[in-house]
């Protein structure tokens, strides 16, 4: 192949470039600078680009959050997103809610300092935490007595219910009127009128005393009231967009209702999503389930701008929300 042939191949390439990286860098400046790069730094690039995209444009935005990303330090980062609005609906697992509240009430999550502590604290003996009343969630230790005020917190919140049935948004609306905490998730999902939904809340702390409450109490969650309110903000949306951290049931909650509004409205699923997983395709998981195949349910429109970030989100979701806030301010 000549020299000419070659150079017609690589037509509409886009040849990779190194970041640069200068004594006052900000972190916007380096997201903008692995526009140039490959694999997970230039997903990271296009991350930042969609969602920045997504706040310009008039766009509902959804955000999923599996796992237990709250003990591990995302709490303020979360609850920043709902009170400045760059998030308009939350999706996410009873247990980020659990540790939420507990945070709100006082309580703390604590890990050793260091790597060398943080990897022992993953080693000791786990019988031994048991005995000591300590829990532990990978190398992040909470202690017995925090559910225990969680308990009492949520008997108290029960007991104030004067409905004979609530939706589970309702009922986290509820709780989230109760606490006084302004960096907590749900007081800020409150103050900022963002929907919070939690479709597996059975799985979780919330879920059990719910239960524990309805042996002597009067407690009634409808499990599917939520989904009408969640297909309804689809519907009446112009645009939407969905930032996807994890997967799981909160991923699944907000795709199957992009799925069945647009049938509505005659649209083609999201318009910009963002999934960050550590997961990959060859299990079959949903977390793991790459953003094209959602295209092939109309989960996701054919024509949207998607990008999977296959990074620990605790290290991704800090860098993307710094850099659009960087942007947007300077643009402000």
């Amino acid at each position: 192949m000549g020299k000419d042939a070659h150079l017609k191949a690589l037509e509409g390439l886009k040849e990779v470039k190194g970041v640069e990286i200068g004594t006052h860098t900000s972190v916007e400046e380096l997201v903008a600078g692995l526009r140039g790069c490959a694999f997970g730094a230039g997903r990271l690039a296009k991350a930042v680009d969609i969602y920045e995209e997504m706040l310009n444009e008039e766009t509902t935005k959804f955000l999923g959050v599996a796992g237990a990303l709250v003990p591990a330090g995302m709490r303020s980062i979360l609850a920043e997103l709902v009170r400045e609005r760059y998030v308009d609906v939350v999706v996410t697992t009873g247990a980020n809610l659990v540790h939420d509240i507990i945070e709100a009430l006082g309580e703390h999550h604590y890990m050793s300092g260091g790597v060398a502590a943080a990897n022992a604290v993953r080693s000791v003996d786990d019988s031994w935490l048991r005995d000591q009343g300590i829990d532990r969630i990978y190398d992040v230790v909470v202690h017995d007595e925090a559910f225990a005020h969680l308990e009492d917190f949520l008997r108290g919140v029960f007991e104030q219910l004067d409905r004979k049935r609530y939706s589970i948004r309702e009922l986290l609306t509820a709780i989230g009127e109760n606490l006084s905490d302004r960096n907590s998730i749900l007081r800020c999902a409150v103050d900022s009128d963002v929907p919070v939904f939690c479709p597996a809340i059975a799985d979780s702390m919330i879920g059990l005393h719910s239960w524990i409450y309805k042996q002597t109490g009067s407690l009634v969650v409808d499990a599917f009231d939520d989904m009408k309110e969640l297909i309804d903000l689809f519907c009446e949306a112009k645009r939407t967009g969905a930032i996807i951290l994890g997967g799981g049931v909160p991923k699944n909650f907000i795709f199957q209702s992009a799925l069945i509004a647009p049938r509505a409205e005659g649209k083609e699923g999201l318009d910009f999503a963002i999934q960050i997983t550590t997961k990959t395709p060859e299990d079959g998981s949903l977390s793991g389930a790459t953003l094209e195949e959602a295209k092939s349910w109309g989960k996701i429109g054919g024509k949207a701008k998607a990008v999977t970030l296959y990074c620990d989100a605790t290290i991704a979701l800090p860098i993307i929300v710094a850099a659009v806030r960087e942007r947007i301010e300077r643009k402000n």
